[in-house]
């Protein structure tokens, strides 16, 4: 059985989906991940964390908004 590797508990990070075993959110790893960092840095940085959490964590996101319904707002791009 595989283990688990995004985990939700309200006691922890306020429930925010995390890595299992650490109070790294998916969100952070997604921030990060947005603001232009490596997987690598984000590794470094967070040394806790593996390559393959990092990709649960993007695989989590994917299927989050899969679930969700979305609903374009105009953007202007500067």
């Amino acid at each position: 059985m595989r283990k688990k590797l995004i985990v939700s508990n309200p006691d922890v990070m306020m429930g925010k989906p995390v890595i299992a075993g650490t109070r790294i959110t998916v969100e952070l790893i997604l921030e990060k991940l947005a603001a232009g960092e490596t997987i690598e840095q984000i590794l470094e940085a967070h040394p806790q964390l593996t390559r393959e959490a990092i990709k649960a964590a993007l695989a989590f996101a994917k299927e989050a908004l899969i679930a969700d319904v979305i609903y374009p707002i105009e953007e202007t791009v500067a």
